[in-house]
């Protein structure tokens, strides 16, 4: 029998032998999440993330999210990590806006983005159908390891699968023109979304600012043709996933600044005969020293990349 934090948890709440320190757990989960939304051009707002990695702390809440005002009522962008971010977000829109969340938008399948979605609705929810897959794969593997690192802050989230129905061209929402950009290497499915009106790119985590990237699912080579993309679409201000508001295009050069130092570093390192501690310990580049979680990035990407990396550079025996 495979025991989760969360069958754990209620045993502890109906058994009288553990009733006493899951009490006395229960009094650290008293978070509240607090989101503060930033106007940015007309009818658009940001909410910014932490810029720090997942932890208990933060309650999860690290990604950069953002709400869309329409005449049907607001869009959100990416719904935060848990049930309750969700909800917090939801109430911020309908105090913004003066009506409830009318669409939620997926960029990709990692929990800091996707699981907020169990806050709305489910014909509300949308992804590209790429992303709606990972989620049918990975998402109740990402659920069990938030309510591990998250705990209460988790209380009530289950996966909310999106409609899986985007695909890539113009969309008119509320009277809002919105362009959807299918794209991937991020993950295997990166939606973009770039508002007409008023030329912001949300981007999702295709682009990190002065914040690492990460790469769990990542595809360097297609990474870098989305990026290519992204550079070549018109815009006026960029949301990175990660990190604050872009204005100049220095997020999209960043991110691939880091990616082109990335990738040839760990291939370097495997021809050294490095194991994935040591490569984990290599200098950090000092053009990236002001990037938020350089060294934690770094090395959650030799644990993502190495093996792959090995098996294709060392001889066999």
């Amino acid at each position: 029998m495979i025991v989760d934090r969360r069958r754990l948890i209620r045993a502890g709440l109906a058994s009288p032998a553990l009733l006493i320190p899951t009490l006395a757990l229960a009094e650290q989960f008293a978070g509240v999440y607090r989101p503060q939304a930033e106007l940015i051009a007309d009818g658009v707002w940001i909410v910014r993330g932490a810029d720090e990695p997942i932890a208990f702390a933060n309650g999860g809440a690290i990604a950069n999210s953002a709400i869309l005002a329409t005449n049907d009522g607001p869009m959100l962008f990416d719904p935060g990590v848990s049930r309750e971010h969700g909800l917090a977000l939801g109430a911020l829109a309908l105090n913004l806006c003066g009506k409830p969340v009318a669409r939620v938008y997926i960029s990709h399948l990692h929990p800091d983005h996707a699981l907020g979605a169990a806050a709305f609705p489910p014909q509300i929810v949308h992804a590209l159908p790429a992303t709606r897959a990972e989620l049918e794969r990975d998402g109740n593997g990402f659920a069990d390891a938030m309510y591990r690192i998250l705990a209460d802050w988790m209380k009530g989230t289950a996966i909310a699968l999106p409609q899986g129905d985007l695909a890539e061209g113009e969309i008119v929402i509320g009277g809002r023109h919105i362009r959807l950009m299918a794209l991937d290497g991020h993950s295997g499915g990166d939606l973009a979304l770039l508002d007409k009106a008023s030329g912001v790119l949300l981007a999702g985590d295709l682009v990190f600012h002065n914040r690492a990237p990460t790469t769990p699912h990542a595809d360097l080579a297609k990474w870098r043709l989305a990026l290519d993309r992204l550079a070549a679409t018109p815009h006026s201000v960029l949301l990175p996933g990660h990190g604050p508001l872009d204005r100049d295009g220095s997020a999209i050069r960043q991110t691939r600044d880091w990616l082109d130092w990335l990738e040839p570093a760990l291939q370097q390192a495997v021809m050294q005969g490095l194991d994935m501690t040591e490569a984990g310990e290599i200098p950090i580049p000092s053009r990236f020293e002001s990037m938020a979680a350089a060294r934690y990035e770094l090395q959650r990407s030799v644990s993502h990349l190495y093996p792959a990396f090995e098996a294709e550079l060392l001889p066999r025996l």
